[in-house]
């Protein structure tokens, strides 16, 4: 991570330079020309070398601004990105506000993205940044903003949803139907479409995504790309380019680099909130978990985005993953993905395994199985503590097992399983026909065992 001593000297001399403020417009100077050279019946020809001068400014003006457009439209995103690719986010920002000036914008959540401020304020280069307000923020991000604005000196360019919008989807479904049918439909009145707005009137954006931040979704986003969802200020396919200058930084690593910089950060993390969106639809993490369980944590992994950078998502299709046998995932006939919860402690049940579990009414000895994919970060996650709870009950008179329930047993597992999302851990007692499902989000070991003991 960079810290303040890496600022580059280039930055330094650019920003001595520059001087004056961001907005400033140097106005020129019109010499009027003699009244005597006006006369006459042709004084329409008459043009004294000095009145022409601020045409040839004007004109060179033009030239430049034409040259450096052009500059810009002839970049090869994909290059330039191979070339950045191990470049720090400063001197990715730095480069992206160079080349876009006043056109380029950061999009601020109020979460941990303040990291994206404070290198655009290292660069000593003017910056804009605009967040989208959903009407249902917590009340600790409002008053982060207001933080954020007067440390930096800033004023943040909010969005809002288009009213009538949400006047009909709360009208017509209420306050919090995202709980039932899924959060897609509210995003996208809320979240989505004000960011299209938004978006139309800049040539790039800047964002905090992070290959860590989500199973699945964000692993393949590079540093900079043409934008392949939305449109900027020209209009078109292609008009608006996107810039991830945090995409290859771990999430520790932005707090480090947070912490030593002293920068004001939201006060809902320090109550467990990591990834932060609307109140309804966020709450903490434990120890443990990945951070993006904490939003929208009554649907699958597989699904928590809201929309907004839906061009990166690079998801694992479910239904096309199969184990070949050997202790490896295939994916699309690649077999690169390890299967997980291998151990000789616990019991690998295959469809008809699980089945006989169900059927069972009077079990011998009580199972604790875990419904899981293993592509899933979550399920990952949990991998040390399950294995060291599965080892502990070894010869306690407790089976440990696991049911991959994924890609064509997925709708088996819904519909008889309880799976809701991965990963769901079921306890199978001696004498009852259906299995008891964990109800916690706390994982680890210690946890795990209260809640066997007290069904045992």
């Amino acid at each position: 991570m960079a810290s303040a001593s890496a600022i580059s000297s280039h930055a330094i001399v650019q920003r001595e330079l520059r001087g004056g403020k961001a907005g400033t417009v140097r106005q020129f100077d019109m010499v009027a020309a003699p009244a005597e050279a006006l006369s006459g019946r042709r004084r329409w020809a008459v043009r004294p070398a000095q009145a022409l001068e601020p045409r040839r400014k004007m004109e060179s003006l033009a030239a430049t601004v034409t040259e450096e457009k052009k500059e810009v439209s002839e970049v090869s995103y994909e290059q330039l990105a191979k070339e950045m690719e191990h470049a720090s986010p400063l001197a990715i920002i730095d480069r992206a506000l160079e080349m876009f000036g006043d056109d380029i914008a950061i999009a601020f959540s109020g979460a941990e993205d303040v990291a994206l401020i404070e290198y655009a304020h290292l660069t000593g280069r003017p910056f804009r940044v605009f967040s989208l307000d959903t009407g249902r923020l917590n009340p600790e991000t409002y008053q982060f903003f207001d933080v954020v604005e007067k440390h930096y000196g800033i004023h943040i360019e909010y969005m809002f949803p288009d009213s009538v919008e949400v006047q009909a989807l709360v009208r017509t479904k209420g306050l919090f139907s995202f709980y039932e049918d899924g959060h897609q439909e509210c995003c996208r009145v809320r979240k989505v479409r004000p960011l299209r707005r938004a978006l139309k009137g800049f040539k790039a954006w800047i964002t905090g995504q992070r290959k860590d931040q989500s199973p699945g979704t964000r692993a393949s986003i590079p540093v900079v790309q043409v934008d392949p969802s939305f449109e900027g200020l020209d209009g078109g396919a292609g008009s608006l380019i996107k810039w991830n200058p945090v995409a290859n930084v771990d999430g520790k690593d932005i707090w480090n680099f947070l912490r030593t910089m002293d920068v004001p950060v939201n006060s809902l993390h320090s109550q467990g909130y990591v990834s932060i969106g609307c109140e309804p639809c966020t709450r903490p993490v434990l120890p443990g978990q990945h951070e993006r369980e904490g939003r929208w944590w009554w649907e699958d992994a597989k699904a928590k985005e809201c929309g907004l950078h839906k061009g990166n998502i690079s998801q694992e299709n479910s239904e096309n993953h199969a184990s070949n046998g050997k202790g490896a995932v295939t994916v699309n006939g690649v077999s690169n993905i390890s299967d997980i919860f291998s151990t000789q402690a616990i019991v690998n049940l295959t469809r008809p395994g699980i089945e006989n579990l169900l059927k069972l009414e009077n079990r011998k000895e009580p199972w604790l199985v875990v419904l899981y994919a293993p592509w899933c970060q979550f399920c990952q996650a949990m991998e040390s503590s399950y294995v060291e709870l599965a080892e502990k009950l070894h010869g306690s008179g407790v089976k440990v097992g696991k049911f991959r329930a994924d890609g064509e047993q997925k709708p088996f597992a819904k519909q008889e399983l309880q799976l809701g999302s991965f990963p769901t851990i079921l306890f199978f007692p001696n004498h009852a026909s259906r299995p008891i499902k964990y109800p916690s989000e706390s994982r680890d070991v210690d946890s795990l065992l209260a809640f066997i003991n007290a069904l045992r």
